[in-house]
């Protein structure tokens, strides 16, 4: 296959890209590197440099007819798209847009689209959530997300245009930034290493689904060929709280550092968690990386990859 990955130099993608290339396919890497590495890109892949949102983009697609276009390039700094709703919507909508008409044009066969699980349900119970849990999201980057979907499901209705979104729980490993609004893991194991005592908001515990990259890479792979059309929870359908993750750090790098509490975020959610049977279903596909196996293979790679 000729694949498009939007992001393709960002950290989960970057990861994608390798599966793709691995298996023969011709990838294409669309990246303005605003936040992606030159460093994760794989060297058999083709990159172009651009914006989304750009003409260029689009005429870009028009011009490699690609069989499938895989999106993860996104505006993914919650706490920013509270503070600028427009930069969000220009890049996660009007950027997405913008890639599925061109997709419509240049008769692409699927669409694999990197939604976001606790974005999109928001705060509600039942937890863990199904695909069939209401959608309410807190914020400007979660109704990106949902749009984003919806606009998959006009194309597929008006265009016969197949696609898949993978609800991602929080992703972790490997090529992870600990910059900005990243996961916790990589910022707690950035500063165990640089000796700062990690900043937990509140008391730590709130939870989250840990979801290992490596995992979330088969789940694309396994979407590429699919004839499953719609929304797929991509979790481990486990919860754990923010202490805990510390712990298991401190633990895992051997550090006596202890960790500090702050205030508590306004609007943060409490509790997170997906569940995956459908993926199971559809895909035959299942988190097989244990928490603490994937935490270990994080630390090994920041321990290898950290600066002096």
């Amino acid at each position: 296959m000729k694949i498009v990955v939007t992001g393709g130099a960002g950290f989960i993608a970057s990861h994608i890209v390798d599966a793709y290339i691995d298996q023969g396919h011709e990838v294409h890497v669309i990246d303005d590197f605003s936040t992606g590495r030159r460093e994760n890109l794989n060297p058999k892949a083709i990159v172009h440099s651009l914006d989304i949102a750009n003409r260029d983009a689009a005429a870009l697609i028009g011009k490699i007819k690609p069989n499938a276009l895989n999106h993860h390039a996104a505006q993914m700094d919650l706490r920013r798209s509270v503070e600028d709703p427009l930069l969000d919507a220009r890049i996660n909508i009007i950027g997405f847009v913008n890639l599925l008409e061109a997709c419509k044009d240049a008769g692409v066969k699927k669409v694999i689209f990197a939604s976001s699980g606790g974005a999109v349900y928001g705060d509600k119970e039942p937890i863990p959530a199904d695909e069939e849990h209401p959608q309410e999201p807190l914020s400007p980057y979660g109704v990106s997300k949902k749009t984003g979907e919806l606009y998959l499901a006009y194309y597929h209705a008006a265009f016969a245009m197949p696609f898949v979104a993978l609800r991602y729980s929080n992703v972790y490993g490997p090529r992870q930034s600990s910059k900005g609004e990243a996961g916790v893991v990589a910022i707690f194991i950035s500063q165990l290493l640089s000796g700062k005592s990690p900043l937990i908001n509140g008391d730590g515990k709130q939870t989250r689904d840990y979801v290992y990259v490596g995992d979330v890479v088969k789940a694309n792979v396994g979407a590429l060929k699919s004839e499953y059309v719609g929304p797929l929870n991509i979790g481990t359908g486990k919860e754990t709280d923010v202490v805990t993750i510390y712990k298991l750090l401190r633990q895992g790098l051997n550090s006596a550092i202890e960790a500090v509490h702050g205030p508590a975020k306004i609007g943060e959610q409490r509790r997170s968690c997906l569940e995956t049977s459908r993926a199971r279903g559809v895909l035959g596909w299942k988190a097989e990386v244990s928490l603490a196996t994937g935490l270990k293979n994080t630390i090994d790679y920041c321990r290898e990859n950290s600066s002096p």
